[in-house]
């Protein structure tokens, strides 16, 4: 089996991952953000030695597309010139971290995420590759849907406290705690055996019934959870959806003109750091209730060699057919890369047609096999139940 098609494996800049239009080169920004001229760079380098397309990720991550095995080399050159990657894969593997976008300059979110990097730099952990960290430090969380293991968060005071995922209360830490208790979790998780197979998860861990010592444990309530984020002018600046969460580097290039940084999302968005129009682009979401933003869709064929159809005509063909409550994730094929969590209804393409999961993930029994495209599209209501 290729690396590829194992289920838990993460493509990054030094390790790529093959797909259907190349290599995919996977791009971490250091705490979450690009400044102008690293969005420059990467639109450039995107365009020369990839097939122009860029993705952006559920892991507040950036993907360049379509690089061959010459190019690679001289793309992470550029990416180094652009001080963008790592001095080894393991380090790379390591840092998994999201960050809020909503952080204030002056607050503590920004020192969180570059201390916390240098502690995995430094850190002899084997973690498994989705194995990630949070930063949600506001006075609310907005990260607390997305995919972490270890959570720096706040209480109901303000106070900060380090949660594993799947506990309901997290130990309050003072500033200067708080990433060694990340780190203290996460080496509990690999000593307690949440490791195994490389393909371990903390709320997976917790819910089998292994329990934190009690050095770990804690009675801090969290804060409260923010209403999901939706495209709109925000303090912070502009923040845009990217259909499908993909776009041409020119639209990035686009974003490095305005002479603003960018603040990376998992919600297959961008905040331009301090913009107060709204930009526009093909490719870009500007409207709070866009009916794009109601569907989830891979790269599917032809771009992923893994794929079984086209996943994103069959998506923006349904998208204004989706309640606006809903949620649809439309997969070219079992590993549900684009979305590994619950959707409302969830469409997976096989070898004779789609399978139609309601109310779970690609992981969950359909309900019905074998769908045709097109009936899918001339009678969307069989989606949610109808005839």
């Amino acid at each position: 089996m290729s690396a590829a098609a194992v289920k838990g494996w993460c493509p990054g800049a030094l390790q790529p991952m093959q797909s259907g239009d190349g290599l995919v080169v996977r791009v971490r920004p250091f705490g979450g953000r690009l400044d102008a001229a690293q969005i420059a760079g990467l639109a450039h380098l995107a365009g020369r030695h990839g097939n122009g397309l860029i993705d952006v990720t559920s892991r507040a991550n950036l993907q360049i597309r379509g690089v061959s095995d010459t190019s690679h080399r001289l793309l992470r050159d550029g990416l180094a010139q652009l001080a963008l990657l790592d001095p080894d894969a393991d380090t790379e593997s390591r840092r998994n971290i999201l960050v809020t976008p909503f952080w204030r300059t002056g607050d503590e979110t920004q020192a969180l995420a570059a201390e916390l990097e240098e502690a995995l730099a430094d850190s002899a952990l084997e973690l498994p590759t989705k194995f990630g960290f949070a930063i949600d430090d506001g006075t609310s969380r907005v990260l607390a849907g997305d995919s972490a293991d270890v959570r720096i968060e706040r209480d109901r005071t303000g106070e900060l406290l380090v949660r594993a995922d799947g506990a309901k209360h997290g130990r309050s830490v003072a500033r200067g705690e708080a990433v060694t208790a990340a780190l203290a979790l996460a080496g509990w998780f690999v000593a307690s055996g949440g490791a195994k197979g490389g393909r371990g998860r903390m709320v997976a861990h917790l819910a089998a019934g292994v329990v934190l010592p009690e050095v770990l444990r804690g009675e801090a309530e969290p804060a409260p959870i923010m209403a999901a984020a939706r495209p709109g002018l925000y303090p912070q600046g502009a923040l845009v959806g990217v259909a499908f969460g993909q776009m041409p580097h020119t639209t990035l290039n686009q974003f490095a003109g305005c002479g603003h940084a960018l603040r990376m999302t998992p919600w297959r968005m961008v905040l331009s750091e301090d913009k107060r129009v709204m930009p526009s682009a093909a490719e870009l979401i500007t409207e709070a209730y866009d009916p794009a933003l109601r569907v989830i869709a891979c790269s599917g064929a032809p771009r992923c060699r893994e794929a079984h159809a086209d996943t994103r005509a069959l998506a923006a063909a349904l998208a204004p057919n989706i309640g606006a409550a809903a949620r649809l994730h439309v997969s070219g094929c079992a590993k549900g890369c684009a979305h590994s969590g619950p959707a409302a209804i969830t469409l997976v393409a096989t070898g004779t047609g789609f399978d139609l999961v309601r109310g779970g993930s690609t992981r969950d029994e359909p309900i019905l096999r074998g769908l045709n495209r097109d009936d899918i599209v001339r009678n969307p209501s069989i989606l949610m139940g109808g005839h």
